[in-house]
């Protein structure tokens, strides 16, 4: 089960990130070529950004479903969503065929990726926590985020080794390659992702429900989203804790690698240098998941936050170098320390809901957060450095301040790695409406996660 979800995410998170790397070195040239060269990076940028802008809707839609119906069958939907979308990606025509349609067709289909990638890590964490020994669910869900820089690195080897071509061939054909390549992935991931079971949890839980419709059949099932929005102070809680983590990994995987080529170093090597720190932030998110366990999630949260802050500086003046031992270095070492709140954050928000609401709120919570933290941070980054007269100094600021408040919130949070994910008989479906005078039941009302916050969250 864990490997089902590592590899899943693996897939999703490579067609995902690899726009991410096609929108720092391609998407520029291609599709904007009429622009000023940094006036290009922007508005692939903005391309970049419609993902994310999609991606909470991606976790309201599979996150209702997935709370109602099943985790596997959503994360097998989200799966085909992705795969067929990053391989349209590939087949997108050049503004010289069908002129401002082309750069309208990759708005879309960044849009249909956001959705997909929107309803995956939320079912993906789910299947790894539900599945898992309650003393190992963070170490079990962390497989989830691991997913993500493995498929980044698999990303930016493939496509790195495209961007070897002679610049022409590439911007021609070769950056599209990687894309066509999703296909097989898709084809790989499917045939894992419907070999696993559902989650026991979940099935638990369908199974008290059917009890307590069946004692109480007027009783109505409260919609997971409003079970989550009665607690909004929760939701932007969890929000804000997890949005200096996107930061951090957007200005590496983006804004860091088009600042290190514009400074004159090849664009084949700076994208190899981030391919080996990803490499190593795949062990070290999953260390960070194990320690967890031990330690807790809030302490780890609070140090990554620290630590982001005090690295940064670093970090640019390693970028800046032109030594591409120090590229790799300051990848590294931002990368590394992305993982000290990456490696905790799926259980760190998961744990925080109740079964009968916990995709759409681990979900919607997370994704927003990526919205935050990672859609917007290129264009602000790229804004506020051309703004300055190419300066780092606002940009080291304007994360530094991401970082803080970030670090603020996780400081008022509770710890959540001791709660138990199940669900009393009553809160398993968030049922509403008071029981029939003569079944003797008592009234049930407000539903699984309102009831559940109050031991869970207060």
């Amino acid at each position: 089960m864990i490997f089902s979800s590592y590899l899943g995410t693996t897939i999703e998170f490579y067609d995902f990130l690899l726009y991410a790397t096609a929108s720092a070195v391609v998407f520029g040239p291609v599709f904007f070529s009429g622009l000023d060269p940094w006036a290009g990076v922007v508005a692939s940028y903005g391309t970049f950004a419609a993902g994310y802008l999609a991606r909470p809707l991606g976790g309201v839609i599979f996150g209702h479903f997935g709370d109602r119906m099943g985790r596997k069958k959503l994360l097998v939907i989200s799966m085909l969503l992705m795969g067929l979308a990053s391989t349209a990606i590939g087949l997108v025509p050049t503004p010289a065929l069908i002129g401002p349609w082309a750069a309208v067709m990759l708005v879309l289909l960044r849009i249909v990726q956001g959705i997909a990638v929107g309803g995956e890590w939320g079912g993906a964490a789910l299947m790894a926590l539900e599945h898992a020994e309650p003393k190992s669910r963070g170490f079990a869900a962390s497989f989830t985020n691991a997913g993500a820089p493995t498929g980044s690195v698999l990303g930016l080897l493939v496509m790195s080794a495209f961007s070897a071509l002679p610049q022409e061939q590439f911007l021609t054909w070769g950056w599209r390659v990687p894309f066509l390549l999703s296909f097989v992935l898709l084809l790989l991931g499917l045939w894992v992702r419907v070999r696993v079971s559902e989650s026991p949890i979940f099935q638990q839980a369908l199974e008290r429900d059917a009890v307590e419709r069946a004692a109480a059949p007027m009783a109505r099932r409260t919609i997971p989203l409003l079970q989550v929005l009665r607690r909004p102070g929760l939701l932007v809680a969890v929000i804000l804790a997890a949005t200096s983590a996107f930061a951090l990994q957007t200005l590496l995987s983006t804004f860091a690698i088009s600042y290190t080529v514009s400074l004159g170093m090849p664009r084949s090597d700076v994208m190899l240098a981030f391919a080996g720190a990803g490499m190593i932030s795949i062990g070290s998110t999953l260390l960070m998941g194990r320690i967890s366990d031990r330690l807790g999630r809030k302490p780890l949260m609070i140090a990554g936050n620290i630590l982001f802050i005090a690295v940064t500086p670093a970090v640019f003046a390693l970028l800046s170098s032109g030594n591409i031992g120090q590229v790799f270095l300051a990848f590294t070492l931002g990368i590394v320390t992305q993982t000290v709140l990456y490696g905790p954050m799926a259980a760190f928000i998961s744990e925080r809901f109740g079964t009968a609401s916990r995709y759409t709120g681990a979900s919607v919570g997370y994704q927003i957060a990526t919205l935050l933290g990672g859609g917007f941070t290129p264009l602000v980054l790229a804004n506020l450095y051309s703004g300055s007269g190419a300066s780092v100094v606002p940009v080291i600021v304007y994360l530094s301040i991401v970082a803080a408040v970030s670090l603020v919130t996780v400081l008022f949070m509770p710890e959540s790695k001791d709660r138990s994910l199940g669900d009393s008989p009553q809160q398993a479906f968030g049922q509403e409406a008071t029981a029939s005078a003569g079944s003797g039941a008592a009234s049930v009302t407000g539903g699984g996660f309102a009831d559940k916050s109050r031991t869970e969250v207060s």
